[in-house]
């Protein structure tokens, strides 16, 4: 059995794979932008049935996928979670071909403070000072945008509650990562496929569309299981207020690519909500790291 420090080695490293995945997602789903986002998602989840199907027969988790059926508790967890999975990923497809990558990127590094909050709220996990501080910082930038442009940004804020009300759910519940993700997908699948047979859009007919289109649209198996699967192997490794430590690389990403690569403009506001959030996010890295060196300091002497 692995010990602790060998289980939150583990966890880190699978963070940073599924932040890093997440952050250059959007150069994957600017390459489908001429599709509308409920066609994308279809493929998502049909494609990502498909692939996590074959990775739970390859690496036999059938038994544990049964077990987990068996379950009324973790089969309602997961359906709610398969639910803000859904939202999270069609809302954030919809951002990035409507040129709104730079607030789904703020959506995303407001989610660590979330999950602060709602380890807090759920879990009993205790906010340090710093750690309230960072959270109240990074709020008055909502608000300076609610202000300024009287509006909320909605995208980043339902972009932020989703995937941390998702996490929190995964986190309650005693799924492996791989059959857990297959069940959420599984559940989204009947959906899906109403939505194709009824609907019948173009580009869900893969004998109209060209090669490249077609390839884009199988490969979204695989560009949506791997950072979910780390992600929510992580999640099972390492404490929750932890795993929002990583999430600063994502949107980082994501902010970079809508600045430099896709031209989004960035007025003066945003930029100054970006400011109070990266602030708050400087604060929560430094009070991290002066717990994390101090809890290392007193098991050593112990």
């Amino acid at each position: 059995m692995a010990s602790s420090t060998d289980q939150t080695k583990a966890g880190i490293m699978y963070a940073l794979c599924a932040y890093i995945m997440w952050g250059i997602a959007p150069i994957y789903f600017k390459a489908l932008s001429t599709l509308p986002a409920g066609d994308i998602l279809m493929h998502r989840v049909l494609w990502s049935s498909v692939v996590l199907l074959g990775l739970s027969l390859g690496l036999r988790q059938i038994d544990k996928i049964v077990i987990a059926f068996r379950s009324i508790k973790v089969i309602k967890t997961l359906f709610f979670a398969s639910i803000l999975l859904a939202v999270n990923w069609l809302l954030f497809i919809w951002a990035v071909n409507n040129d709104k990558l730079l607030e789904a990127s703020l959506g995303y590094y407001i989610n660590p403070l979330f999950n602060v909050f709602l380890a807090r709220l759920f879990l009993g996990e205790i906010l340090r000072p710093l750690q309230k501080l960072a959270v109240l910082v990074a709020m008055s930038g909502v608000l300076i945008m609610l202000v300024s442009y009287g509006r909320l940004p909605w995208v980043a804020l339902v972009l932020a509650c989703s995937f941390s009300v998702y996490g929190l759910l995964r986190k309650q519940v005693d799924v492996d990562s791989l059959p857990g993700l297959f069940i959420e997908t599984l559940m989204m699948l009947p959906f899906a496929l109403i939505y194709w047979i009824w609907f019948m859009p173009h580009s869900g007919d893969i004998f109209q569309n060209t090669i490249n289109i077609n390839v884009l649209l199988i490969s979204a198996g695989i560009v949506t299981t791997a950072p979910l699967l780390c992600f929510t192997a992580a999640a099972r490794r390492i404490r929750y207020s932890t795993l929002g430590f990583f999430q600063y690389i994502g949107p980082s990403l994501m902010f970079m690519l809508a600045t430099l690569l896709y031209q989004e403009p960035l007025t003066t506001v945003r930029l100054l909500t970006f400011a109070c959030v990266w602030l708050g996010l400087i604060i929560f890295t430094y009070d991290s790291i002066k717990a994390y060196n101090y809890e290392r300091s007193r098991n050593k002497h112990f």
